[in-house]
């Protein structure tokens, strides 16, 4: 007997490691000591702030890895987990410094792993991030025959002096929305639930030229990253942050809220991509219930002082089709 024999092909993680090997690579620059495959990654930490706060964080792009099993299509995930590790530590101020990756199945596809792995790393170089390493874990008898399970963890930086954590938010705030490319990575369980009965290969009607559901399902998940830097540089205070993932525009205001205020977000100031809407007819789901599941086309909220907001300097209004508008308000 031997281990292949049980499910686990040694060599098939070996041929994927090498199929992998150049875009990983292609992420490392001079901070990176040491190359693929020892046991830990290595980042060179010299002079990365004045009174450095490291930042980190850990999450999975969810059962949207069922909507890239069904279509065949591997490579948009990897862009989903990190642009979503680089969301969650950019509230807090943080820029990236490098990211690990798990990819798991029951059987190891080599290419298939390459195509996840390559997604991971070409959203790494976006955003000046090392992919400094991971794990390709093979798990028969774990994970269901055909099933991929993608998570990652990524570790930033950001001055003391300059982190972000809602404390100074105040009511009168202006809360401005940056749209989102689609679901993002959260909410894929209801729709594909909801969706389940239709076609996802042709063109929708409802969706745009060309655009099929499977199309708007895997688009990937959106970067702020560029355009809150740009904010930022042009002296514009940012108070607070909001990650619009799991939990919505319902659940995901509060956590950076001060105590006695609250968030008020105006529906009726950007629109609703019409994916959303085709989700939320196709299922028959309550208005709540979408905006406690989905981010319904905000992906990032942004307080700042309201005279900062109106009239909207201009890298309020110039972020490459991102701003949706001044939408909300904090209140007491």
């Amino acid at each position: 007997m031997e281990y292949r024999d049980a499910g686990v092909d040694i060599d098939a993680g070996h041929r994927a490691v090498a199929l992998m090997k150049s875009a990983v690579e292609s992420t490392h620059g001079p901070r990176v000591l040491g190359g693929l495959g020892a046991f830990g990654g290595l980042f060179d930490a010299r002079d990365i702030g004045d009174a450095p706060v490291l930042v980190a964080s850990t999450d999975g792009v969810g059962t949207k890895t069922r909507v890239a099993a069904r279509l065949g299509r591997w490579d948009s995930i990897g862009h989903d987990i990190v642009n979503h590790c680089v969301g969650d530590i950019l509230v807090q101020g943080a820029r990236p410094l490098f990211f690990l990756d798990y990819v798991a199945s029951a059987r190891l596809d080599p290419q298939q792993v390459a195509a996840v792995v390559g997604g991971c790393a070409a959203a790494c170089r976006a955003a000046g991030c090392a992919l400094l390493g991971g794990e390709t874990a093979e798990m028969p008898g774990v994970y269901a025959p055909g099933e991929l399970d993608l998570v990652g963890t990524i570790v930033g930086v950001v001055d003391r002096a300059a982190l972000i954590d809602g404390a100074a938010i105040a009511a009168g705030d202006v809360v401005l929305g940056l749209a989102s490319s689609g679901l993002h990575t959260n909410g894929f369980s209801l729709a594909r639930r909801a969706l389940a009965d239709l076609d996802w290969t042709a063109p929708h009607p409802d969706l745009g030229p060309g655009i099929s559901i499977g199309d708007a399902l895997l688009a990937p998940h959106r970067s702020y990253l560029s355009e809150i830097r740009a904010v930022q540089a042009a002296g514009v205070t940012i108070r607070g942050l909001v990650h619009v993932t799991g939990g919505g525009l319902i659940d995901n205001p509060p956590r950076i809220l001060p105590e006695g205020t609250a968030m008020r977000l105006d529906r009726a100031v950007w629109p609703v991509p019409p994916l959303f809407t085709l989700i939320q007819r196709s299922g028959d789901i309550a208005q709540r219930e979408m905006a406690r599941t989905f981010n319904l086309g905000l992906g990032m909220l942004v307080v700042v002082p309201a005279d900062q907001a109106d009239p909207a300097p201009a890298p309020l209004t110039a972020l490459d089709g991102a701003a949706c508008g001044t939408g909300g308000e904090i209140i007491p």
